[in-house]
């Protein structure tokens, strides 16, 4: 299937450019949780900075950086928890991350469409579990922190 970019419409230009904005805005908002996580980590425990969370929103880039936010938030995380004694699952995030960063790759390689729609569709699902998911981490590092800040 060849495309012949010379003959598509403006409509058909204008719903890629469309499509493609969406994504980088969608992309922006979830680099911000994790950066706003990474926020509520103290620096000793960080294995990567608070603005290094915004390549995730760079295209093409972030095939690659998935795995490493993926890896290091996890890592972040778990020292985060140990040091602050919250009981919380070994390598939080990770799994959830990892299916996601593979499930992106693979819908950036051409493949036939009916495993391709299917792959997409799998790793829509897996960005959103995964985005709350940090969410939620971050939700009980702040309510942890009032708590300490209380006491």
């Amino acid at each position: 299937m060849s495309i012949d970019l010379e003959n598509l419409s403006p409509e058909m230009i204008q719903v890629a450019v469309a499509v493609f904005l969406i994504r980088v805005v969608i992309w922006v908002f979830y680099a911000n949780t994790i950066r706003r996580t990474l926020l509520l980590v103290a620096p000793e425990n960080r294995l990567m900075t608070p603005n290094q969370a915004w390549l995730l929103a760079v295209p093409f880039f972030n095939i690659y950086w998935n795995f490493t936010v993926a890896s290091r938030l996890a890592d972040s995380l778990t020292n985060e928890f140990y040091d602050r004694k919250i009981a919380e699952e070994e390598n939080p995030g990770r799994a959830g991350g990892m299916w996601y960063a593979w499930l992106f790759l693979l819908t950036n390689i051409p493949l036939p469409p009916f495993i391709l729609i299917t792959i997409f569709l799998l790793s829509i699902i897996y960005f959103i579990v995964y985005w709350v998911k940090v969410s939620n981490f971050r939700n009980l590092l702040a309510e942890h922190e009032k708590f300490r800040n209380n006491s």
